[in-house]
């Protein structure tokens, strides 16, 4: 067990083009290196970010590269805490449609909170959606 309570913050600014979400592979690594993360967790925290960002880029920032994607990510008490933040208006995270329904299955879009959910420990919506807590238990 990691009983490493290390809080050290380590923050990336992410342009809202989708191009950019390359950089989240070796801020994921960075992460899981310094407070020494099962590499089994590698990629359930990979995904999740991936779908966090992506969704911020797209549908918060409206993919204007003049707004960033706020990412920042801490270890507490054998958690660790990823915020993504964007510029955008929000959402309302208590209505979306289930991605399981089968009028949904065959829609292109629309499972990206439903994987962050069943990926994390924990997910937590704040500033009316425009920011997303992702807890993993490490």
């Amino acid at each position: 067990m990691n009983t490493n309570n290390n809080t050290e913050l380590f923050e990336l600014n992410i342009p809202s083009n989708p191009d950019k979400v390359s950089v989240l592979e070796s801020f994921v690594d960075e992460i899981r290196q310094n407070f020494g993360i099962k590499e089994e967790l590698f990629g359930n925290i990979l995904i999740t970010l991936t779908e966090a960002v992506n969704n911020s880029i797209i549908h918060g920032n409206k993919t204007d590269e003049s707004k960033k994607v706020k990412v920042s990510a801490k270890s507490k008490n054998n958690t660790l805490i990823i915020k993504v933040s964007d510029e955008g208006e929000g959402f309302d995270y208590n209505n979306l449609p289930d991605p399981t329904n089968p009028e949904n299955l065959e829609k292109l879009t629309g499972r990206g909170v439903f994987l962050m959910n069943q990926l994390s420990d924990l997910m937590v919506f704040s500033d009316g959606g425009s920011t997303v807590e992702l807890h993993f238990k490490i």
